[in-house]
């Protein structure tokens, strides 16, 4: 059972550190007025990285 409870943490922390990481990309990317290259349902989407970002500050 704390193994189990183990992995939920790591598997958390995992996901906070890959949530910092994706941000950190989008708010260099906006600053340089990029284009960031998504998959929305399997569709490759062009979208300006200060959109995406804008996007990410509104689902806090």
């Amino acid at each position: 059972m704390a193994l189990r409870q183990e992995n939920i943490e790591l598997g958390d922390k995992i996901f906070a550190g890959m949530k910092k990481a994706i941000r950190k990309l989008y708010e260099q990317s906006a600053a340089n007025n990029e284009m960031m290259v998504i998959s929305v349902n399997g569709q490759i989407k062009h979208l300006p990285a200060k959109e995406l970002l804008a996007k990410m500050n509104a689902n806090k």
